[in-house]
């Protein structure tokens, strides 16, 4: 064991308190996810802005699969994503040039605007711009979070106090959930307090920005030592931080020398990082969650739940996704990532198969499925939410915050943020449009992905867990069977940092 793992560190008052405001990024995210579903299922909305939709909807002999399909409406739910693209790439800019706190301020600024205007709209274009206010919001905040939980926790528990984001992330999306359910009634404005209750998470984020510290690596990496080593002893709650304060100043050393980081992301030793950051978004998106928690209400509908009924099946849902992602917290730093994402896979393969089966076999494009057919749906779709919440959903942002040298942190951090950004909006925009084509085949498409991303975790992901942050590529990149190939064009400086450190 090396004396970077011996860190000396106390937890704080004071840090615990920075780990949740901050995490509370996630709550807003989560909220935006869980809001948009439940909204487009509400009837006063679409009578507002979507009538075409309401009339489809009402159809005595409605297409199950195809009620739904509107390019308007996925847009509604899509620009933010589309939106978060662009401002992950801006926002790794602000990180890297002014700090990871007030990256985290703009986000939350963000958010006060478009929770505003989204609710307030009168037209399509003020929900849209609204979304893509959010959507800005997003970008900067999930740019910012969870750098900033990587860096200020201490190696035994950065696991845990990076997954604190997706824990907040679930919960945003049960309260959104249980806010739905209890607007859905109130007629014909429910809907504007479910999106101007976006406002409530963005508050508790823009005083949380102004209350937590910087980290300690953003102010070394910006040439403020003293400070840096004045938070580091703050946020540690010891006098002696040496030994990390050096690994730290040493990194940042060999991260001044590099002025082009984008291009640096393009060289053969980062593309193990960049591969491994991205191609976990493509699979976190193309495990088919976010189709689930987006139009849960819409699918339970689709299934034969009505209104209020499917709302509240997608509270159950919210509820497991917050319990499962605990589990997550307490495993991750124990039993490491990779056993987590395998054994998610097996049970999520599983789910999605037996989700499919049920629809091929029993739901027709008019009526509806018996009432024990629909709860194993429901069920089913639980089992799915459990494993993705304890291992692809926390882990696709823990693994991509913690493996970038300090060099390239904020800019390959941006590459996975617009690639889940990309994807999100990908499957939210034309997933009621393969619901409608592909029919129950669309959770078979799913299932494939899972067997996939199955087979690249076991030979291509390697394991993080207890690996000081500033170390990974000596201790991971260098001793993994392929990766190691790639490190050839290693400059010598990260050549050395490792034996420095270890």
């Amino acid at each position: 064991m090396s004396a970077t793992e011996n860190f000396n560190s106390k937890i704080t008052i004071y840090v615990i308190v920075c780990w949740i405001l901050a995490a509370s990024g996630g709550l807003m995210f989560g909220y935006d996810i869980g809001i948009s579903g439940g909204v487009t299922a509400m009837d006063d909305f679409l009578i507002e802005f979507f009538p075409k939709v309401h009339e489809r909807k009402l159809h005595a002999k409605e297409n199950n699969y195809c009620k739904y399909d509107n390019q308007y409406l996925q847009l509604f739910t899509s620009s933010l994503y589309l939106a978060a693209i662009f401002a992950s790439f801006v926002a790794s800019k602000v990180c890297t040039k002014f700090g990871r706190k007030p990256t985290i301020l703009v986000a939350s600024s963000f958010f006060l605007a478009g929770a505003a205007l989204s609710a307030g709209a009168k037209k399509i274009w003020m929900l849209i711009v609204g979304r893509i206010l959010l959507g800005m919001g997003v970008g900067f905040g999930n740019e910012a979070v969870p750098l900033f939980l990587s860096e200020i926790a201490p190696v035994k528990y950065r696991g845990a106090v990076n997954i604190l984001f997706q824990l907040l992330v679930t919960v945003g999306i049960l309260i959104a959930n249980i806010v739905n359910y209890l607007t859905s009634m109130v007629h014909p404005y429910g809907w504007r307090i479910s999106l101007g209750l976006a406002g409530v998470p963005a508050c508790i984020l823009f005083i949380g920005s102004i209350v937590i510290t910087e980290t300690p690596t953003s102010l070394i990496e910006r040439g403020k030592d003293v400070a840096g080593k004045k938070i580091l002893k703050q946020i540690r709650g010891v006098e002696d931080v040496d030994a990390e304060f050096e690994q730290i100043k040493f990194a940042s050393d060999i991260a001044s020398q590099v002025k082009h980081p984008f291009k640096e992301l393009m060289k053969l030793s980062s593309m193990p990082q960049l591969i491994i950051s991205v191609m976990l978004q493509v699979f976190q998106q193309f495990t088919g969650i976010n189709a689930i928690m987006f139009y849960s209400p819409v699918l339970f509908q689709t299934v034969g739940f009505k209104n209020d009924a499917s709302l509240l099946s997608a509270v159950i849902t919210g509820i497991v996704n917050v319990l499962s992602t605990l589990v997550s917290i307490v495993l991750v730093d124990k039993a490491g990532r990779r056993k987590l994402l395998l054994q998610a896979c097996v049970q999520m393969f599983i789910s999605q198969v037996i989700i499919g089966a049920i629809l091929q076999s029993q739901l027709q494009t008019t009526g509806s499925l018996g009432k024990t057919s629909a709860i194993l749906v429901v069920v089913f779709v639980c089992v799915f939410v459990m494993a993705f919440a304890w291992s692809w959903g926390p882990l696709g942002w823990l693994i991509p915050s913690e493996i970038f040298p300090l060099e390239t942190r904020t800019a390959g951090f941006a590459f996975a943020v617009s690639s889940n950004m990309f994807f999100t909006f990908l499957i939210a925009q034309v997933f009621l449009s393969m619901l409608c084509h592909m029919r129950a085949g669309i959770f078979f498409f799913f299932a494939a992905w899972i067997l996939f991303m199955g087979f690249f975790a076991l030979f291509l992901l390697p394991e993080t867990k207890n690996v000081p942050i500033d170390v990974m590529l000596e201790r991971v990149w260098k001793q993994h069977r392929i990766w190691r190939r790639f490190m050839v064009d290693a400059d010598e400086g990260n050549k050395n940092s490792g034996a420095n450190v270890a």
